[in-house]
C-alpha cells in the first residue's frame, strides 16, 4: 500500500552520504531492460520512490527483485504532494522521482519538486536513461543536430494550428507526442499546414509490437486511417524535401 511522505517516521536506511538527496531516474519506455545499473542502485537504495504510475513503478522492480516505499507523483497532486516530499528530504530521506515510463519532466511531473529542492539547497542528481524523444529521432533517420520537441501539441485546433504554422516555416526536425485517439486529427491538420514534409510515426516503442511507419504526413494519414492504431505513439517531421515521389509509407 502506498504511504504518504507526510506519515513516514523511520530512520532513513541510505547511508549519510546519500541521505537527504533527490535522484531523478529515468525508467524504460517499454522494455523492462532498458535500465541501467545506476538506476537499479538508486531503486534499491531509496527511502521513498516518487512515481508517476505506482502500478507500473511496481512492474518494474519486481521485474528486477526490488522493493521499496512507492508514493504518488502524478500530474494532478504534484503541488500538493510535493511540499511534503522537500520536508522529507530536508529530514535526511534518499527519494527517487520516476515517471510512468522514460524521463521526468519531459512531458511529465517533477517541475515542481525539482524546483523546490533547487530552492531548499537539496541536492539532486539525474540518473539518465531512457527517451522516447531520442528513440524516435534515432528511427527517423532525420537530422537531429537540430531538432525541437513540442511534448503532445495544444488541445484546442485553435491553438494547434497556430503552433503548425511556425513548424511549416522551420526548417529543423520535430518532435511530438500524441495519443491513438486523436493521431488522425493530427495527422490532417500536419498535411493542411505542413504538405507532404517527410515523417515517421513510432508506436509503441522497445515494446513487443513496435511499429515504426515512414513516409510524408499524407501517406501516414492515409495508413493510420485505413487501419486505426493502439498505444503510445511519437511523431517525427523531418525537414521539407523537394525530391520526394509517390511512395506508401514503409513499416518496420
Amino acid at each position: 500500500m502506498d504511504r504518504d511522505p507526510s506519515d513516514v517516521n523511520a530512520e532513513p536506511s541510505s547511508p549519510p552520504e546519500k541521505r537527504g538527496r533527490l535522484f531523478v531516474v529515468a525508467t524504460p519506455i517499454g522494455n523492462l531492460l532498458d535500465v541501467t545499473l545506476r538506476a537499479l542502485e538508486v531503486l534499491r537504495r531509496a527511502d521513498l520512490i516518487a512515481a508517476e504510475d505506482t502500478r507500473r513503478t511496481r512492474t518494474l522492480m519486481a521485474a528486477h527483485d526490488l522493493s521499496g516505499r512507492l508514493v504518488s507523483y502524478h500530474e494532478h497532486n504534484e503541488r500538493a504532494r510535493a511540499p511534503s516530499l522537500l520536508d522529507a528530504l530536508e529530514r535526511g530521506l534518499f527519494v527517487a522521482l520516476v515517471s510512468d515510463a522514460g524521463s521526468p519532466l519531459i512531458s511529465d511531473p517533477g517541475y515542481h519538486l525539482i524546483q523546490g529542492a533547487r530552492d531548499r539547497a537539496i541536492p539532486v542528481e539525474i540518473v539518465p536513461g531512457p527517451s522516447a524523444v531520442i528513440a524516435a529521432l534515432q528511427a527517423s533517420g532525420f537530422t537531429a543536430d537540430r531538432f525541437v520537441f513540442h511534448g503532445f501539441l495544444p488541445r484546442t485546433s485553435g491553438r494547434r494550428d497556430a503552433l503548425l504554422e511556425q513548424i511549416a516555416l522551420d526548417p529543423r526536425t520535430h518532435v511530438v507526442f500524441e495519443t491513438p485517439h486523436r493521431i488522425l486529427r493530427t495527422l490532417e491538420a500536419m498535411v493542411r499546414f505542413l504538405g507532404d514534409r517527410p515523417s515517421v510515426l513510432c508506436r509503441e516503442l522497445t515494446k513487443l509490437h513496435e511499429e515504426v511507419l515512414r513516409g510524408s504526413s499524407r501517406e501516414i494519414l492515409e495508413t493510420v486511417a485505413a487501419r486505426p492504431r493502439k498505444g503510445e505513439m511519437v511523431l517525427v517531421v523531418g525537414p521539407e524535401r523537394k525530391d520526394r515521389g509517390g511512395r506508401r509509407p514503409v513499416t518496420s
